[in-house]
């Protein structure tokens, strides 16, 4: 596993500060990650992730794989589906091929995003969840 510097890990965006994992550019892993806290992918990895916390997606990283998290923060390319309990965010220049669930979703604009969405757990007292019929995309700037 790609490490970085004691200063560079600093600089890596992470929403609570700590980083638990890094897998660094170049790197390339295939299988299944599980992990508590937050962890950064900025290589390639392919197989199935899961996890109630944190997974960040670096620009540079190219994932295939089911996803189910707590967050994800995405700012890479991901292909395949993404089940997260509490966010999805969306940053440019990301690029997401698949279905993507859950309650809270942030697309920032120039983001390419293919796939259907589902929203559970938005609005309380037994209400439908909201759903996208059909494929959806997001306009490049």
């Amino acid at each position: 596993m790609a490490m970085l510097k004691r200063d560079e890990l600093s600089s890596v965006p992470t929403p609570t500060g700590d980083l638990n994992a890094l897998l660094g550019r170049g790197s390339e892993f295939e299988g299944k990650l599980t992990f508590e806290g937050t962890v950064r992918i900025d290589g390639k990895f392919t197989g199935t992730i899961v996890t109630n916390d944190v997974l960040v997606v670096g620009e540079g990283a190219k994932v295939n794989a089911e996803i189910t998290c707590g967050t994800i923060i995405v700012h890479g390319e991901i292909n395949g589906n993404v089940r997260a309990k509490s966010a999805i965010e969306l940053h440019h220049p990301a690029r997401m091929r698949g279905n993507i669930e859950s309650p809270s979703l942030m697309i920032e604009k120039g983001v390419i995003f293919e796939g259907q969405t589902k929203m559970e757990g938005v609005e309380k007292g037994g209400a439908k969840p909201a759903s996208a019929p059909g494929p959806v995309a997001a306009v490049k700037s």
